[in-house]
């Protein structure tokens, strides 16, 4: 993503000091901010409080956070390398339970390290993090040309006039090591000369829509609006959508789809309004060990101050967070809802795009059958 003339990915080892570096993504929109992480601790603590956050991001945080472990378990014990590394393990698989791209980079991770320690598995943390975070940002280019099809057909019927898309939550560069997955067909048909427009819904209760989605689109120069969440529904009912991309934290063999809540009822609407309704993810994201996504897909249920509370900037500038409810009223918060297959119009993977059911998956991933 470029920031100030300068492009930034969300994740990087800083040459000069070899810190890992990240884009601070819990100050935006209101600062561009970077945040070091020194320790297995900091990284943990950037996931679970979503200093980084989206699937992909996540995955390249974790397989990152091995390489910090190995550091500094090299150089504190190095006979106990390996209990050091699988505490590390253990303590970054439980940071965020939906997201499937944590656990796959950290399986990949500790497959890299293959038994080593010393010097020699530091080196091969350091490859492994690096080559998962360029394959991020490779497959996400590729999902945006894949994507960028689906759009080009929709301005051709639409004679020139912008095509209007509507997302949830944020799958764009901030959600992923650069690029994004529902977003990048956005970039990429923009970037080509094709006229798009987005409604962004605000996404509550962490508002990532309004946060993120929206500070990235005006980076890019998208056209785009902020709605309110649940004005979804009414846009679609009056033809002002001409289809739905979202991105996805964990997707089932057969399609089905998690992602932030309220997606479903997106979806939902979508099909009642024949507007096609697309997921856009990498492969990081697929879970082929599971097949029903409502039964089980393991839903994070966050902090219920999310929802009692909102973050915002006033107006000498200050950050505040300030409570919406009764100070006595509880609340919940689950952080994900599962989208059934049957609901989806496809999937725009890296290596194209399938129906939301299991053979169209396989088709895409034969090596899944096994």
């Amino acid at each position: 993503m470029n920031v100030n003339g300068r492009h930034y990915r969300t994740i990087w080892i800083e040459p000069s000091t070899e810190v890992l570096t990240i884009v601070d993504q819990a100050v935006l929109p209101h600062r561009f901010q970077t945040r070091e992480l020194f320790s297995v601790e900091d990284v943990a603590r950037a996931i679970r409080d979503m200093h980084v956050r989206g699937a992909g991001l996540i995955g390249a945080t974790a397989a990152y956070g091995m390489w910090v472990a190995a550091r500094a378990a090299a150089r504190a014990d190095p006979g106990g390398f390996r209990a050091q590394m699988r505490a590390a393990a253990d303590t970054l698989r439980a940071t965020r339970p939906t997201a499937s791209n944590l656990a796959w980079a950290l399986e990949r991770m500790e497959r890299a390290l293959n038994g080593q320690s010393g010097p020699g598995a530091v080196a091969a943390a350091r490859r492994e993090a690096e080559a998962i975070a360029d394959e991020d940002a490779e497959f996400c280019r590729r999902i945006g040309r894949h994507g960028l099809g689906l759009i080009e057909a929709l301005a051709r019927d639409r004679g020139g006039r912008p095509v209007h898309i509507l997302t949830h939550c944020n799958a764009g560069w901030l959600a992923f090591v650069d690029y994004g997955s529902a977003l990048a067909p956005v970039y990429a048909a923009h970037d080509a000369g094709i006229a798009v427009h987005v409604w962004v819904d605000e996404t509550r209760p962490r508002n990532q829509g309004a946060a993120l989605t929206a500070w990235e689109l005006g980076r890019h120069g998208v056209p785009h609006d902020l709605v309110a969440d649940n004005a979804g529904g009414h846009l679609m009912q009056h033809g002002m959508v001409d289809m739905v991309i979202t991105g996805a934290d964990r997707v089932t063999r057969r399609g089905d789809a998690a992602n932030k809540i309220g997606t479903y009822l997106k979806a939902l609407a979508a099909r009642d309004n024949q507007v096609p309704f697309y997921v856009a993810l990498p492969s990081s994201t697929l879970d082929f060990s599971l097949r029903d996504g409502v039964a089980e897909i393991p839903i994070e249920e966050r902090d219920p101050a999310e929802v009692r509370m909102v973050d915002g900037e006033t107006g000498d500038g200050r950050l505040e967070r300030v409570r919406i409810c009764p100070d006595s009223t509880p609340a919940r918060n689950w952080a994900f809802d599962v989208t059934p297959g049957r609901l989806i119009t496809g999937l725009i993977t890296e290596r194209g795009l399938c129906p939301a059911t299991e053979e169209g998956v396989l088709s895409l991933y034969p090596e899944a059958r096994v």
